[in-house]
């Protein structure tokens, strides 16, 4: 195991996209660029919590302003514009298909303020403005990922402690909702599927990132001394982004300068 990054803040949604490793730092409100090699880039900033990004079809990163209820669009120049109106506050993680759906989650509840819990959903959001629900009742969402063939959105909910699935119709709504693999007592935070269709998913709590296939089976575990928040595969490494975690109503979720992404060899590459 290397450590590319370190020092840092909650390091979330990291994202492998042409040749470098994508990332965001809650804590700074940084959207970050990383290297191979570690260097690291601040490419955007937007003081949002969460802070989740995108690659839709044509280079185009988008990143989710929870906040202000806004899906921001990086331009060439690197300023940042108002891709979609989200409608209200309170977002999450966020998916793309290769046909420029878009799908944000959120919870049904504010944990950070401590409010009563609520089940959580999902929307479709479309670069014409439209933004619709297309799942509901999911008791709190979190990583998402479109199977490389568009046909499928895998979903974590951490606190059913199960990834779902969803069937993609060709106007982007979401059908046959399905437990894809039921955890156990695992604890889903972000999720990234390789090329045999298994998933990896981050674990905050238990401390590791874990692979499973369609069903549940484990195949592949990888322990950390910190919570695992994120993971995505870049060919055949698997990035990771951890932390130590304080608790959702701390002061400061994580504890400050403990953000790291490391990076892990893995047998099957990602897609």
């Amino acid at each position: 195991m290397r450590t590319l990054l370190d020092g840092r803040g909650l390091l979330e949604s990291p994202r492998w996209h042409d040749g470098r490793l994508y990332c965001s730092d809650w804590s700074a409100g940084e959207v970050l660029a990383v290297t191979a090699d570690g260097a690291a880039e601040v490419i955007a900033r937007v003081a949002s919590l969460p802070l989740c990004i995108a690659w839709l079809p044509g280079d185009r990163l988008v990143i989710v302003d929870s906040p202000r209820g806004r899906l921001l669009r990086r331009e060439p120049d690197g300023t940042l514009a108002t891709h979609i109106d989200l409608g209200r506050p309170g977002w999450n993680d966020i998916a793309a298909d290769g046909r420029g759906n878009v799908y944000i989650n959120g919870a049904g509840f504010d944990p950070t303020a401590g409010e009563e819990f609520a089940p959580g959903a999902i929307v479709q959001a479309r670069a014409d403005g439209l933004v619709r629900p297309v799942a509901d009742d999911i008791a709190f969402p979190n990583g998402m990922q479109v199977t490389p063939d568009d046909r499928t959105l895998i979903v974590a909910d951490s606190y059913r402690h199960h990834l779902l699935a969803f069937d993609i119709a060709a106007d982007g709504a979401l059908t046959n909702r399905r437990v894809w693999a039921d955890l156990g007592t695992g604890v889903p935070d972000g999720i990234c599927v390789d090329a045999e269709g298994a998933v990896w998913y981050a674990d905050v709590p238990h401390r590791h990132c874990v692979r499973v296939a369609e069903g549940g089976a484990v195949r592949q575990t990888v322990e950390l001394d910190r919570g695992a928040f994120a993971c995505a595969l870049g060919g055949t490494t698997l990035y990771i982004t951890a932390a130590r975690w304080q608790g959702m109503t701390a002061a400061e979720m994580v504890e400050p300068g403990s953000g790291q992404v490391l990076a892990v060899d893995v047998a099957v590459p990602g897609v």
